[in-house]
């Protein structure tokens, strides 16, 4: 007899859970309202720069970081290995004011699972989250 282990479908319409960090708190905010203005998603936390943001998501344990690459005492590179190492069931998608043309390879290889560059609309930044949390959940 073989048995097969299969993912169980979503079954239950939870919100994605996602923790915002960036250094500018204006910014945080605007995601914050664009994000959460979808019912699917729900922000449940948020930082200014990435040694706040390893506690917050230790806390909090969301389904997706959307997380800025340029911010202070540690940036989003050193937080995309810290954050694959201890939580690797959390999709990691870079929200960065650097071109993807510069920067997405490297956030990519680092183990990030989307790169949006800011003043993207906020519909893609929710479908690119979407996508990062299915792939990385299996749904």
């Amino acid at each position: 007899m073989t048995w097969q282990i299969s993912v169980a479908p979503k079954t239950e319409e939870r919100p994605i859970s996602v923790f915002l960090v960036d250094d500018v708190p204006e910014l945080r905010e605007l995601i914050r309202f664009g994000i959460e203005d979808d019912p699917g998603f729900e922000v449940v936390g948020e930082a200014g720069d990435g040694r706040s943001a390893l506690e917050g998501i230790a806390e909090t344990r969301p389904a997706a970081v959307l997380l800025d690459l340029s911010m202070p005492d540690m940036d989003g590179f050193a937080a995309i290995s810290e954050i694959r190492s201890r939580a690797p069931e959390i999709a990691i998608v870079i929200l960065s004011g650097f071109s993807a043309d510069r920067m997405s390879e490297s956030a990519l290889e680092r183990g990030a699972d989307g790169y949006i560059e800011k003043g993207t609309p906020i519909e893609e930044l929710r479908r690119t989250t979407r996508r990062a949390v299915s792939a990385r959940r299996g749904w």
